[in-house]
């Protein structure tokens, strides 16, 4: 990573062309309030509901491409499915278990669904009016056409019909539901089509028969209608497939109405891992529940029947605050499959990570970290460096011992792989795997087999806490003595998402570090009660202790009228006892800026509380995903830190995490210079939150062209390819 700045054209010029000044909050006059402020807090949930609306504004955007503006409907579609999997289930749990605890901004349960309620009904108002009057007309437009099935040409809805005949009718299976048939168990997030019959010689005032079409996810749900066909691309909705020929499933019955549904269920495993004598079993067991967990949101076309919408709500168990009726297509998760359309100028222009680290060489990797610790900015940099860096362990005789957490990872991950090697190679392995890593347990349980047939010894982290932290230790023989290298990052060990998420990686041979590193792998798969750590900030040990004590510094250097000062990227602050030490730290004339991606539930900008912080959210084309911290600490050396942990009760208290210094000269110049300067110079991407809980996009000055941060690292990283092509 190189710590001189290239020019780019899109960044503004500023004074120093080697040292980028970080601004400062508004200053006002700090005076103490003539009587003590209560503190304010922003609700956890409403929160996160207002990060996810900054996701569909990308989707409202015309400054991105079109198919990119899709995708990230796509994502607010994904975004909504999981909130209420975990976040609304939970409520309804506790309204349901008559807890009286509220939320620490005084909220109860029941409150808090009645105000998600009416947000995400006006997300969801906002969601279709993107798709059906923005997108669609702008795809039509680009010759990718969506029809509705009374638009279909004849030619065209014999095509169709021939599709239904071969693809779909052959794995569809129709249930009745009636005295006789009981009401099926229908999978979380299926869809299903809900089908109205009656006999042709049955009065039109009779009670209609029902039945249901559950379909199966092997069946593509946009489908290219004639692909071989020259002109437009044109795609039909598989629901619209399967309503228009439903008739077909039953013979002698009149289709009275067809309407799509889906129901969302409580996802959460819930786990008493002192109860469970084999985790991996327990959470197999636990997977195949999930599927049948509560129902806790019904989403179904609108126009259907009463009598219908009523049964499905009772025999979901589910009263009308949690049914969404739609306006269009249900689960637009499935407009991600747009992406494959071969239309680059509809996308955002190719970019791929470099490769130039000091690390492009895996037979040097371990000479080379002994002479300099290397500091990768992902996705810019290349993730090569870390795959590298475990196969190069694998393969090296001089290596004796490999020790990797698992968090995510990827379904082909190289990383896995090289931890198989290394153990056939006679290499002792072992691999720290969190099995409850959310929505990727079942991927977990299939590494963990595989690993230990490979004679992996695989441990599942300590009773009660997930791990969380990134950490691979290699071990290796030099000089007949051991010595430690470690890789520590704020990014799962994922090559897939590495090219879509920020991150930061760390690769050092500093013997202070890596031995902390080694204590922690012994801590995780040994016993230790009380572990000390002296250089890294581990969870649930000493990181909130340590942020705390921080924090606390700087506010009694400003208290005594030195400058204090306090940055931070991550992607949620929510933990109660950081935000009270933010708001003494504000009142004692500490100056903070906050770039937080997600949840916030500090409030900024009020007078005597939070007037010198600032809180900005970066949403863009890459997911800002590293957590990075610096306290000025007044007459010393700052302190840079970096890691796994955002700020918030769970990373706290129930996840083991790993915050490593950053102690090389360069790279704490570049994370000052560079990560955080121009973070907190965008403009583009960038929505500073208000007092009152909104986002507004940050002021620009006069005839000053928007500026990108992401658009800035990855010209940065193109300037540093062709320099490089020229030296060759």
């Amino acid at each position: 990573m190189p710590v001189k700045r290239p020019r780019s054209a899109s960044r503004p010029e500023h004074p120093d062309d080697e040292r980028v000044i970080i601004p400062a909050p508004r200053a006002l006059p700090v005076a103490p309030p003539a009587k003590p402020v209560k503190a304010a807090y922003f609700n956890r949930e409403l929160s996160w509901l207002a990060f996810n609306r900054r996701v569909l504004d990308q989707a409202q955007s015309e400054r991105h491409p079109l198919l990119e503006r899709v995708k990230f409907l796509a994502i607010f579609s994904s975004n909504l499915d999981e909130f209420f999997e975990i976040r609304v289930a939970g409520l309804i749990q506790q309204v349901d278990g008559e807890v009286a605890e509220t939320s620490f901004d005084g909220l109860g349960a029941r409150e808090q669904l009645r105000r998600i309620h009416s947000v995400v009904a006006s997300l969801v108002e906002s969601q279709y009016q993107c798709w059906h009057t923005q997108l669609v007309p702008a795809l039509a437009r680009e010759d990718i056409r969506f029809k509705s099935a009374p638009e279909l040409t004849p030619g065209e809805l014999r095509w169709v019909e021939t599709y239904f005949r071969e693809q779909v009718y052959p794995v569809l299976t129709p249930l009745a539901v009636d005295e006789s048939h009981p009401f099926p168990q229908l999978g979380n997030k299926t869809l299903n089509i809900v089908v109205s019959l009656a006999a042709p010689d049955t009065p039109a005032a009779a009670a209609a028969l029902v039945a249901l079409l559950p379909v199966p996810r092997i069946l593509p749900r946009l489908v290219r209608i004639d692909p071989a066909a020259a002109g437009p691309q044109q795609f039909i909705f598989l629901t619209e497939v399967i309503k228009l020929c439903a008739g077909a499933f039953f013979p002698g019955y009149e289709v009275r109405g067809a309407h799509a549904f889906r129901v969302t269920r409580n996802s959460e495993l819930y786990i008493d891992d002192e109860e469970s004598d084999n985790l991996l079993k327990k959470i197999e067991e636990e997977l195949h529940q999930r599927r049948r967990g509560a129902a806790v949101r019904l989403e179904i076309e609108n126009g259907v029947d009463d009598a219908i919408f009523t049964t499905l709500c009772e025999h979901l168990a589910l009263s009308h605050e949690y049914v969404f009726r739609l306006e269009g297509p249900l689960n637009l998760l499935r407009l991600m499959s747009l992406g494959e359309i071969d239309r680059p100028d509809l996308k955002y222009p190719p970019f791929t990570p470099v490769n130039l680290s000091p690390l492009r060489e895996p037979a040097h990797i371990f000479e080379t970290l002994r002479s300099r610790d290397v500091l990768l900015h992902h996705p810019y940099d290349s993730f090569q460096p870390v795959v590298d860096f475990v196969e190069q362990a694998a393969r090296d005789p001089q290596v004796f011992a490999l020790k990797q957490t698992l968090y995510r990872t990827s379904g082909d991950s190289p990383v896995v792989r090289a931890l198989m090697e290394a153990s056939r190679n006679g290499k002792q392995v072992t691999a720290l795997i969190e099995l409850r890593a959310r929505f990727d347990e079942a991927n977990n349980i299939q590494w963990a087999r595989q690993l230990e047939e490979a004679g992996v010894h695989v441990v599942y982290g300590l009773v009660s806490h997930k791990t969380h932290g990134k950490c691979s230790l290699v071990v290796r023989r030099e000089d007949q003595a051991l010595r430690h290298y470690a890789h520590l990052g704020t990014g799962n060990y994922n090559p897939g998402t590495a090219r879509l998420y920020t991150d930061l990686s760390l690769f050092t041979a500093r013997r202070e570090i890596a031995d902390d590193v080694a204590h922690l792998f012994n801590t995780l798969t040994g016993y230790s009660r009380s572990p000390s750590f002296q250089h890294l900030l581990v969870a649930p040990y000493t990181l909130q202790h340590r942020l705390l004590e921080l924090i606390g510094r700087e506010t009694d250097h400003a208290a005594a009228g030195r400058p204090g000062r306090i940055l931070v990227k991550m992607n949620a602050l929510v933990d109660k006892a950081v935000i009270d030490a933010l708001y003494t730290a504000s009142q004692a004339g500490v100056r903070i800026d906050l770039i937080i991606r997600g949840i916030c539930c500090l409030v900024p900008g009020v007078r005597g509380l939070s007037e010198n912080i600032r809180v900005r959210s970066l949403v863009g084309r890459f997911l800002e995903h590293a957590r990075a911290f610096y306290f000025e600490n007044h007459g010393a050396e700052p302190v840079l830190l970096a890691g796994s942990a955002d700020w918030m009760p769970r990373n706290f208290l129930r996840r083991i995490e790993v915050v490593f210094p950053i102690v090389d000269p360069g790279h704490r110049r570049w994370m000052m210079d560079e990560l955080f300067a121009l973070e907190l110079q965008d403009t583009e991407n960038a929505r500073e939150l208000q007092a009152d809980g909104g986002y507004l996009p940050v002021a620009r000055a006069g005839g000053t062209p928007p500026f990108s941060a992401q658009n800035y690292f990855m010209a940065s990283a193109r300037q540093r390819t062709v320099a490089a092509e020229e030296l060759a």
